[in-house]
């Protein structure tokens, strides 16, 4: 089946199709901010921008590429937009796909954000659209990133050496798996930390119960 763009809400966060128009000034205002938030770029394919403009024209070929659903990520309590996480490498055939293009504005870093936005969306892929398979995949340098999937209880595949060039650097990419069969205890394991008890971190959790 093939994934559609709908809106999804949590208790934290809810998830919005990307609109570039109505979207693209605060995105860029929280991503470009300080120091801080200009080094979500780092692993990016494109970026530090030079002004929303800049950051829409690359929206929009984003939002453009094949197999993709771009969101963007709104805080419930203020509607704030705290970033963008997107759908990609989409191949229902194969009942496949890959969670991407990941960012959040320093403030909501080491909050629920992210969980509950991938949790949104695997639910969507795994229960809704029957999908088999959901990746993750990132710079094998992103130590931030290959750690956020080994906690949200993704399988280390290995890596792809020499995989791509981005911004004129070579790429090894670092391919991480959840499959149909694991996330039932995967989910379960998240609901229990995003709602009921987080005192014990989710990646040990998942280990836990595994």
């Amino acid at each position: 089946m093939n994934a559609q763009a709908h809106t999804y809400t949590g208790q934290f966060i809810s998830l919005t199709p990307l609109n570039v128009a109505a979207d693209v000034e605060q995105l860029f205002a929280i991503s470009h901010t300080d120091d801080e938030a200009r080094k979500l770029w780092r692993y990016l394919p494109i970026g530090p921008l030079a002004d929303a403009q800049q950051y829409a024209a690359f929206l929009h070929e984003w939002e453009a590429t094949p197999n993709v659903i771009a969101y963007t990520v709104r805080a419930i309590a203020t509607q704030h937009i705290l970033g963008s996480i997107s759908l990609m490498s989409i191949h229902a055939e194969h009942g496949v796909a890959e969670l991407g293009n990941i960012w959040y504005a320093p403030s909501a870093q080491r909050t629920k954000t992210n969980t509950e936005a991938c949790y949104l969306l695997l639910r969507y892929c795994f229960e809704e659209l029957g999908y088999r398979r959901m990746e993750w995949k990132c710079n094998a340098l992103n130590e931030a990133s290959r750690n956020a999937a080994l906690r949200l209880g993704f399988t280390f595949e290995g890596t792809f050496r020499q995989h791509m060039l981005v911004k004129g650097e070579n790429r090894d990419t670092a391919w991480f798996s959840i499959l149909d069969h694991e996330w039932s205890h995967i989910s379960t394991c998240m609901r229990h930390w995003l709602y009921e008890d987080d005192t014990v971190s989710l990646r040990q959790l998942i280990e836990n119960r595994r």
